[in-house]
């Protein structure tokens, strides 16, 4: 659905006089109460510079030019001090929520498939002393089971409050947590654990029969698994020797337990985080404690008004960098965070019976950190319900929507529009929503205006790394450009270096252009046991800074903000020299209605592209029809007529974005499957996993590059 293209102009214009005459009869109080010209100084403003005056930089935001910022107070110098600070100002304030579940079913698909459909309750609260209480009993628990300070301990785990609590027990008891991704498969899980020498792993009776039971006999150091969710029984079939308890078990444990270690250093590592895994095997990067609280301290200064008053909702993985930031900086200023899952977000989810409320609606949050995935499904979902609107409603909603659109890149908000139009979008994220922060992976421009438009709050793009806590750069909530992903937070630093290669330098014009490196206290200490990767990735400079060489291109424009333009892996050449940038082109052609997912894919001694294209299964089903094209999904995706459509519906998106010809795929494949962390295809993340993706439609390229 094109918005600018859906009202005739003199429709538009009478509109427009409506709203002007509102505006004016309101405009002088409206403008003196709502900050309008703070606003529009504020988004103006240059936001970092170079402190050397070099192009190359180094860049730091305008409030941290004479030094970054490590620490949120000084007497805060540990996870455990933090947390415990946050214990002592709001003991009886909501600290973390769980739903309750009241009922499931199953409920029968047209196409035979069964789904499970849950009827969820109220939440349930502990308070920020109860949970200081849990996390305590529980670090004395895994003492009394033989875990020691500075041995590794790992969790496998879904995201939950049972997953704070054992990760707060671990921080305050020196244990450093191993997080891994559920769905990295066995033999990566398997060398992470192996690779830290754990001895007791953290997990739910899920996850311990569908993942984690069929690689136990290849941890041969593995003497405890601790359930979170169940009463300890007898578990056929597990390695002999390794006992299994549940949580409230060692937490009793805990309770005749009178152990306690010293408290961590700053230098001491708090977390060894594996990453998702988009390149081949996971490595797992060693986090301290300092360096996680240098980044919670630049995260929380670009969120305004962040104070115990807010709500958070946590869904995405605890073992994803942005997810554990996130929290730890709800946690830090006395936030509640609610949880849920991508199943249960909003009323429309899949796991919610219809009729019954999702999280978003019963827990009314008014922070959220999304990956651009879940952000793409929101708006495709939204608009999906404008097309299937009366002509009148539509028409009311694109005029809103334009006029709105025009309005707050002026600076200005649009009272009156928000109350009419898009209060009932705005609800179906609980209506409270203040702040969403994006991260993870490129936000397409027309997602990140849609955001801003329909849910009444600020988008902020965030980039960062594992390597760097998820911490780099956040867009202010004033900055409501589209693309950029903001200035380096107050605790890091950013510079270019050039790439020959690719053609990127940091006397480009207009702007600086170059591989992005980030300084500062919020760098980690590097890989786990890998002294190669670490030699290439990460350095430290004449002042003793440390720094890291990300692999993506950036460059900064006048106000200090970074652009994301590439990145040095998704970069190909071409047979006839030209580059193409596969992240671009997926980032444009996601935004096509009929696509849901794509990967695009190049050889260097060919002279074209192709694509992996998850379709929509509503919009190629209604091209089938009209181009009376029969048979199951399956059947349909392998049609080459539908193929042939999809190549020249995605071709007139690609130019009307101006992609160039030779960026645009020639052939593509049509999946029948989604792609979802469970298939491998995808991270948690959901970043593309090209490797994976490679070879899972090795035949597919051969074919669609002449091999067969």
């Amino acid at each position: 659905m094109k918005l600018k293209e859906e009202v005739p102009p003199l429709l538009l214009q009478v509109f427009r006089s409506v709203v002007w005459v509102y505006s004016v009869i309101t405009f002088i109080p409206w403008y003196l109460i709502s900050g309008t010209s703070t606003r529009q100084a504020l988004a103006k403003r240059v936001k970092a510079r170079s402190v050397s005056g070099s192009p190359a930089g180094p860049y730091r935001a305008m409030d941290s030019q004479h030094q970054l910022v490590s620490q949120l107070h000084a007497e805060m110098k540990t996870l455990d001090q933090v947390f415990g600070y946050a214990v002592q100002r709001f003991p009886l304030r909501h600290c973390l929520g769980t739903r309750e579940v009241l009922s499931e079913e199953d409920e029968i698909q047209p196409n035979g498939k069964i789904f499970k459909k849950v009827i969820l309750g109220e939440y349930n609260w502990l308070s920020y002393e109860e949970t200081f209480h849990l996390a305590q009993r529980f670090g004395r628990g895994l003492a009394a089971l033989g875990q020691k300070p500075q041995q590794n301990i790992a969790i496998i785990c879904e995201t939950r409050a049972e997953w704070i609590i054992a990760a707060q027990a671990c921080f305050m008891n020196n244990f450093p947590l191993v997080t891994l991704y559920a769905t990295l498969g066995g033999p990566a899980i398997a060398h992470g654990l192996n690779e830290t020498k754990v001895t007791h792993i953290i997990t739910s009776k899920d996850l311990l029969q569908t993942r984690l039971k069929e690689i136990l006999t290849d941890v041969p150091r593995l003497q405890h698994v601790i359930l979170v969710d169940t009463k300890p029984g007898s578990w056929p079939g597990l390695p002999r020797g390794i006992l299994v308890h549940n949580m409230a078990s060692v937490q009793e444990l805990g309770d005749t337990t009178a152990s306690r270690f010293p408290q961590p250093l700053p230098s001491d590592i708090a977390v060894i985080m594996y990453t998702s895994g988009s390149t081949g095997i996971p490595k797992g990067v060693m986090i301290s404690h300092s360096n996680i609280i240098a980044a919670v301290t630049g995260m929380a200064q670009r969120i305004p008004g962040l104070d115990e008053n807010d709500t958070y909702i946590g869904y995405l993985p605890l073992a994803h960098v942005l997810e554990l930031s996130a929290e730890l900086v709800c946690v830090s200023h006395g936030c509640r965070i609610g949880y849920s899952s991508p199943q249960t977000l909003s009323d429309q989810s899949s796991k919610i019976k219809k009729g019954s409320k999702g999280d978003t609606s019963m827990l009314k949050p008014t922070l959220m950190a999304a990956v651009p995935e879940i952000m793409d499904r929101i708006y495709k979902t939204v608009m999906r319900r404008v097309e299937e609107m009366s002509r009148v409603q539509r028409t009311l909603f694109v005029l809103a929507y334009n006029y709105k659109m025009e309005q707050i890149s002026r600076g200005y908000s649009t009272p009156l529009c928000d109350w009419l139009v898009f209060n009932r979008v705005r609800s179906l994220l609980g209506g409270q929503m203040r702040v969403l922060l994006s991260g993870g992976a490129p936000l397409s421009a027309a997602t990140q205006r849609f955001m801003n438009i329909c849910f009444c709050c600020p988008v902020g793009q965030g980039y960062g790394l594992t390597e760097t806590c998820g911490a780099g750069t956040i867009s202010e909530v004033y900055d409501f450009s589209t693309g950029r992903v903001g200035a380096p937070l107050v605790c890091c630093e950013i510079m270019l270096k050039n790439w020959e290669e690719g053609g990127y330098y940091s006397n480009d014009r207009p702007n600086p252009r170059g591989e992005i490196l980030i300084g500062g206290p919020n760098v980690t200490m590097g890989y786990y046991e890998n002294e190669v990767k670490n030699r290439e990735d990460f350095f430290v400079d004449k002042n003793n800074q440390r720094w890291f060489c990300t692999g993506d291109i950036g460059e900064v424009h006048q106000d200090g903000c970074v652009k994301i333009i590439d990145r040095k892996k998704d970069l190909v050449k071409l047979q006839a020299g030209e580059y193409v940038s596969l992240g671009k082109v997926e980032a444009v052609l996601k935004n096509c209605p009929l696509i849901d997912n794509i990967c695009a894919y190049a050889k260097s001694d060919q002279s074209y592209v192709i694509g992996f294209v998850v379709p929509n299964q509503k919009r190629l089903q209604a091209l089938a029809v009209q181009k009376q094209v029969c048979g199951s999904w399956e059947e349909i995706c392998n049609h080459p007529e539908m193929e042939r459509e999809v190549i020249r519906i995605i071709t007139e998106a690609a130019l009307t974005a101006k992609l160039e010809r030779f960026e645009i795929p020639k052939k593509i494949r049509l999946s029948a499957e989604a792609w979802t962390p469970e298939t491998g295809l995808v991270t948690d993340a959901f970043k593309l996993k090209r490797k994976e993706l490679k070879s899972h439609y090795e035949d597919d390229i051969e074919r669609m590059y002449g091999g067969k």
